[in-house]
């Protein structure tokens, strides 16, 4: 052990009549404490929210929506099949996609029509496998049969808005109807509810429906073309260029067409940029209570200096250096330091456990995104968390430990 540690342990054990020095030492100790955990729940609920509305999106939306500019998408199997051809895409399918009404026996509601296949793998209902997409979503090619009603999937709140379950009826009326003498009639048409999702999000469950992405056409009077095409990649991060890829490759191949993507973080680019800005925002606030906590440590440090000047004085007279004499201060400002942002971030990585398993705290569906508070605990955050603390209160130390440094010991003696 050198002596400069020695030393050091010895002064974190003050005697009865410095107790006061003691009592800020462990006031700052708490601070750190206080500030680090308050960080590490707060980071992990911004992160929790953040990989929450990733999950909740990706469950719902495909992860690339290709288009095309200025002409129906009729050939759009031959374009399916080019898309899957291209590096990083794991699955593509047509959608159709408009806005209609709703109407059932006890409501009416206005609602996103998402036309799908359900035989494709790039399927974008969460919890819905592809059997339970064919089943649920059947289609006018078995209208022969009397009485027969397509399948349509509600969202739950959009469900719980025309007061239908699985197995009611309802009707569907589209703005893309016929002229007739007496003017515009829209399109109306009955359907089963033979699904109901739950995605998460407020804003998906009270508007999305899905049908069969014949259906649609039929009720768009598209003929065979559709919206566009859902592509799901390989690896999310990489949409962006993927996307581009792909935009480039048809393109290229079709020069007469102008097809256009979007990735799933272009779409909702306002969304997951609030996030991250709100989460620096959150750390470099909470950041300042450990800035705080680390003012104490140099109090504490230069409280300590004015009462052990004698004790310097003695210790350069027995040879000490004065870069020896700095290392004893700032040690004892970075164990301070140390056990503060230790125990914080054990306090508050066991905060994060219990919010995480048990739910204590609940949210209401309609006000925020999930019913629960998320939280999602991740290692580099806490890495960062903890070297930042480390950080200020090995600044914190600085000039303490300077001004002990430039004690003369031979004045220290004389009036001390």
């Amino acid at each position: 052990m050198s002596f400069e540690f020695f030393i050091c342990r010895r002064y974190l054990r003050t005697k009865h009549k410095q107790a006061f020095i003691s009592l800020i030492t462990i006031l700052s100790i708490a601070g750190i404490t206080i500030g680090v955990m308050a960080l590490v729940i707060v980071i992990a609920v911004m992160t929790g929210a953040e990989s929450d509305f990733r999950s909740m999106i990706l469950g719902v939306e495909s992860h690339v929506v290709l288009m095309r500019r200025g002409h129906a998408f009729t050939d759009f199997r031959k374009t399916v099949s080019e898309v899957t051809e291209i590096d990083g895409v794991e699955t593509a399918s047509p959608y159709v996609y408009t806005q209609i009404m709703l109407r059932s026996s006890s409501g009416v509601s206005g609602a996103v029509l998402k036309g799908i296949d359900p035989g494709s793998k790039a399927r974008e209902i969460k919890n819905f496998s592809e059997p339970a997409l064919r089943k649920c979503l059947t289609t006018a090619s078995m209208e022969e049969k009397a009485g027969f009603k397509p399948g349509i999937i509600l969202g739950k709140n959009l469900a719980l808005n025309l007061s239908v379950m699985k197995g009611d009826s309802l009707y569907m009326i589209s703005p893309k109807g016929m002229l007739s003498p007496v003017g515009h009639i829209p399109v109306m048409k009955r359907f089963t509810v033979t699904g109901i999702f739950n995605s998460g999000m407020y804003e998906y469950d009270s508007s999305l429906a899905y049908i069969h992405f014949r259906e649609a056409q039929k009720i768009m009077r598209m003929g065979d073309a559709v919206s566009g095409i859902g592509i799901r990649v390989k690896d999310i991060y990489n949409a962006g260029n993927i996307a581009h890829k792909i935009v480039q490759n048809l393109n290229s191949k079709h020069p007469g067409y102008l097809f256009w993507a979007k990735d799933w973080m272009q779409m909702n680019h306002n969304l997951f940029s609030a996030l991250k800005l709100e989460k620096k925002a959150m750390f470099i606030i909470l950041s300042l209570i450990v800035l705080v906590a680390a003012f104490n440590i140099s109090s504490t440090l230069i409280m300590m200096v004015m009462s052990k000047t004698k004790d310097i004085a003695i210790l350069k007279a027995m040879g000490a250096t004065d870069k020896s004499i700095k290392k004893i201060f700032v040690l004892h400002g970075m164990i301070i330091g140390v056990i503060g942002t230790m125990s914080g971030i054990i306090l508050g990585t066991a905060a994060c456990w219990i919010l995480k398993h048990y739910k204590i705290i609940e949210l209401p569906g309609d006000v925020y995104y999930f019913t629960t508070l998320p939280v999602q605990l991740a290692g580099f955050d806490v890495f960062l968390i903890a070297a930042s603390s480390l950080a200020i209160s090995f600044l914190s130390t600085l000039y303490p430990a300077k001004q002990a440094s430039k004690q003369n010991p031979a004045e220290a003696i004389r009036y001390g």
